[in-house]
């Protein structure tokens, strides 16, 4: 499916630090989809055994608590990038020129003292559960299997680092968007008419053929 935004790229400082950020967004969002896919080999896996065996698979709830933080959280940067999280657009769509940058750029900034504090508290919670100086660094550890929490807890503040460089992109972009009177600013997205939305569809639909 194609996105309702676009971002543009350009030769900016703003611009090329998009793209290099760009790599690490998409290796996080590779990391997410294959947790999912490791989440429906491991589902099959444990309905199979409990239907043909009488055994399903050892540790299920376990291997699904600590692989959350990868389907949940490591790809949202990706999503933000491009506009293809949930935003609303009919708001947004209906604000034009510098009203729109500046709506953007308060929005941004708030996501990201929420995303600061959200990194304070789960750096904190990560914290806890590591110890070098226990087995396997762990204080806490899975009920069933005893599998180590704080890989997965150490995962949530790593994903809303990476968002909060992303939000700190788009802040400038933003913000630069509204001191110059842009009307197409880098690194931010864009919002796409229906029109432009079918045709990146269509496109993206032909180029898979």
């Amino acid at each position: 499916m194609a996105g309702s935004a676009a971002v543009l790229e350009d030769s900016t400082l703003l611009s090329r630090l998009d793209r290099a950020l760009l790599p690490v967004e998409r290796l996080c969002a590779l990391l997410s989809g294959l947790a999912i896919f490791s989440l429906m080999f491991l589902a099959v896996y444990s309905v199979t055994g409990r239907k043909f065996f009488a055994s399903p698979m050892l540790g299920y709830v376990d291997y699904i608590e600590a692989m959350m933080p990868l389907i949940a959280i490591m790809g949202v940067s990706y999503v933000a990038r491009d506009g293809t999280h949930i935003r609303m657009d009919m708001l947004v769509s209906a604000l034009k020129g510098r009203t729109l940058w500046l709506f953007e750029f308060i929005s941004v900034l708030l996501m990201l003292v929420l995303v600061v504090a959200l990194i304070m508290g789960s750096w904190a919670h990560f914290d806890r559960s590591f110890d070098c100086t226990v087995p396997l660094c762990s204080r806490d550890s899975s009920i069933d299997v005893g599998i180590p929490t704080w890989p997965s807890k150490l995962i949530v503040p790593v994903a809303f680092a990476i968002l909060s460089l992303r939000l700190l992109l788009q802040a400038w972009g933003y913000g630069r968007a509204f001191v110059l009177g842009l009307e197409n600013p880098a690194a931010v997205p864009l919002s796409l008419s229906v029109a432009e939305q079918a045709r990146i569809e269509a496109e993206s639909l032909e180029g898979s053929d």
